[in-house]
């Protein structure tokens, strides 16, 4: 890779990249909405919306791997989604398309997947099952992102991203906690990689609680250096003052699950 595209610079994990991907590779381009209110004069930001195709394309050209980021990061009205989350998400793979562009890496989210209940673990071979419009739009973007693979000749990384933080501060981020560095590691395998066509990875560090089997990320030499236990005392005693869900305490998708939540809860039936 020789020039690297990065959409969502403004959001958290993009603010955090900007630090660990810096010299990763000859150049960097960052991209959002609006410009990072941190963002030094040295990098390279083009502004644009990715809901608009054109200035997509624009922000494509000459571009080796695309890493995206952008989009809304959590739930948000059927609007909202639709327009950042589902027609910005394609505008990226098709501008990637119409660009020659060699590799996207798709920062999809465990709520693709968040209605699983806690107690089974899952492999990246399972149905999607989305926890909100978010989680849909995440399965939506792994759906393309295997229509450009297969159709296209485009090499795509899904990353199903748990809770990016420096440490999980609760019991259920203890089973789906991810580091800054660990997350950037799967970043650098998507885009590095020789032998990677079409993959989709859960972005966990080193979690002893995992609810997910991630074979896929392991098989291409993943090696998380974060371990969620060494904060395992401090995130259930926090977990001890927080309120009980009865649905978001048994999805894996936590209060993804329960907000709306109007179908009769059974666990048999899950």
């Amino acid at each position: 890779m020789q020039t690297v595209l990065v959409t969502g610079a403004a959001g958290g994990i993009g603010t955090r990249l900007r630090k660990l991907l810096d010299g990763v590779y000859p150049r960097l381009i960052w991209s959002d909405i609006r410009a990072p209110a941190d963002l030094k004069r040295s990098k390279n930001f083009v502004q644009a919306d990715i809901a608009d195709l054109a200035a997509v394309q624009k922000l494509c050209r000459g571009v080796d791997g695309i890493v995206h980021l952008g989009g809304e990061s959590v739930e948000q009205s059927w609007d909202r989604i639709l327009r950042a989350n589902i027609a910005g998400c394609y505008n990226v793979f098709e501008a990637a398309r119409r660009n020659k562009v060699k590799r996207v890496v798709f920062a999809s989210s465990n709520h693709a997947v968040g209605f699983y209940p806690r107690r089974r673990k899952i492999g990246t071979d399972e149905p999607v099952r989305p926890d909100s419009r978010y989680g849909v739009s995440k399965a939506f973007g792994e759906a393309l992102g295997a229509l450009y693979a297969f159709k296209h000749g485009l090499r795509v990384t899904c990353i199903r991203i748990g809770n990016f933080a420096d440490a999980p501060v609760d019991e259920r981020r203890l089973a789906i906690w991810i580091s800054p560095e660990d997350l950037t590691q799967l970043i650098r395998i998507g885009l590095d990689h020789p032998d990677l066509h079409h993959e989709i990875f859960f972005g966990a560090s080193d979690n002893a609680r995992a609810w997910w089997d991630n074979e896929a990320a392991f098989r291409y030499g993943y090696r998380p250096t974060g371990v969620a236990e060494k904060f395992a005392a401090q995130a259930l005693k926090t977990q001890k003052k927080l309120p009980p869900d009865p649905i978001g305490d048994w999805y894996q998708g936590g209060p993804f699950c329960s907000d709306e939540y109007d179908s009769g809860f059974d666990p048999a039936a899950t």
